[in-house]
């Protein structure tokens, strides 16, 4: 199959994803979808039970390790106002973040992988993973046994992830370590007692002990972090009360952390804690603080990003980058990452009528992702796997 062959039976492809985004760990219609488009080629096929995953394993010509490739499957909750002739058939649904563009690539990949099979020594798992948007479904897919399917464990594991703005059309980027944030969910209710505006020493406020908290635990990210490290609390959301004149009895926020040190999360975990028990003793209100874990940070192996920045070097030429820095953003790759030594990369998908500083990022309702980077991206996944394989 020729690369303009390819590159239009993926554009195709992509284009009926865009069309019917599925969110979380269900996605019958997707999964219909890859499995057609897999039809047909010499892998071995097994779906998922607790979601709508595919493993699919290519064995190699020859005896030898295992490489892992993984593209996310799921969309958003998100109403699409792009305008696209291919847009969304589906209010609050959009593949907002590029996952249709990241299947398309990893069933090109496949494609390529079984036109070059005489060349692999060793196995391909290909990872077609739902769920990746807030569900853990590379934790589920591993609890199921994606990182056993070929019969050995991964010796790399190669993702990748496109970008709607920021970076030049068919750029390939990564970095070495840290590259993208873990993530925390945090809730905070404060209970007093409620009561009358015009009495307010006959009641218990809970609204004044959580504005306090919310500064509070401001400061504990401020003193408590090496000034070198990186964390960021953010609240985002404050609910009490529903009338001018009446004190609530409870006051509620939520806010995340995103990080890139285990430690550094570790200790503002316990510092949370702490300053809002404090905070409420002090002005004799309940407290319930509950954190619980999003996403873990996704570190590259140093290693693995060096291999994979030659091979999109020697794939491309110019068009690839080093990161200066970590991306905030969060990704359950990291799941696999934390198993199995891989990196994890960026593909600029910007149109190039746009300009990537200004352009709708990645989960905005009017972002787009060029077509163009399908190609692309099947070649580079397709060239880790078998150069990685090469030197096992």
């Amino acid at each position: 199959m020729s690369e303009r062959e390819l590159q239009d039976e993926l554009v195709r492809l992509r284009r009926q994803l865009h069309a019917e985004p599925e969110l979380g760990l269900d996605l019958p219609r997707t999964q219909e979808k890859v499995l057609a488009a897999l039809d047909g080629l010499p892998l071995e096929i097994t779906t998922g039970t607790g979601l709508s995953s595919i493993t699919a394993v290519l064995r190699g010509s020859r005896p030898g390790p295992t490489v892992l490739l993984r593209g996310d499957m799921d969309a958003l909750p998100v109403t699409e106002r792009t305008g696209l002739d291919y847009a969304s058939r589906f209010d609050g649904r959009m593949h907002a973040c590029g996952h249709d563009l990241h299947t398309a690539m990893l069933v090109g990949a496949a494609r390529l992988l079984t036109e070059r099979h005489a060349e692999l020594a060793g196995d391909v798992v290909l990872m077609f993973q739902p769920g990746e948007e807030g569900c853990d479904g590379a934790g589920k897919m591993i609890a199921e046994g994606v990182l056993e399917a070929s019969g050995s464990r991964p010796v790399a594991a190669y993702g990748m992830h496109v970008m709607a703005a920021r970076h030049g059309l068919g750029t390939f980027l990564t970095r070495r370590g840290p590259l993208m944030a873990g993530g925390d969910l945090l809730r905070v209710t404060v209970r007093g007692a409620g009561g009358h505006g015009s009495t307010p020493h006959r009641a218990k406020d809970p609204i004044a002990p959580a504005c306090e908290m919310v500064g509070a635990l401001q400061a504990l990210v401020a003193r408590t972090i090496d000034p070198f490290e990186t964390l960021v609390l953010t609240i985002g959301s404050f609910h009490s009360g529903n009338a001018g004149n009446v004190i609530p009895g409870e006051a509620v926020f939520d806010g995340t952390l995103r990080w890139f040190s285990a430690s550094a999360r570790d200790a503002v975990w316990d510092g949370i804690t702490s300053v809002c028990n404090g905070v409420a003793a002090a002005h004799g209100v309940k407290v319930d603080v509950e954190l619980s874990e999003y996403v873990r940070a996704t570190i590259n192996d140093d290693a693995e990003a060096e291999f994979a920045a030659q091979v999109a070097t020697e794939l491309r030429g110019d068009r690839f980058s080093w990161l200066d820095r970590p991306v905030t953003g969060g990704e359950d790759f990291s799941r696999v990452l934390e198993q199995v030594p891989g990196a994890f990369i960026f593909l600029g998908a910007c149109p190039p009528d746009r300009d990537p500083d200004t352009a709708p990022d990645n989960h905005s309702e009017f972002a787009v992702f060029d077509d163009s980077v399908l190609a692309d991206g099947a070649a580079l996944y397709a060239e880790l796997a078998v150069h990685r394989l090469a030197r096992a």
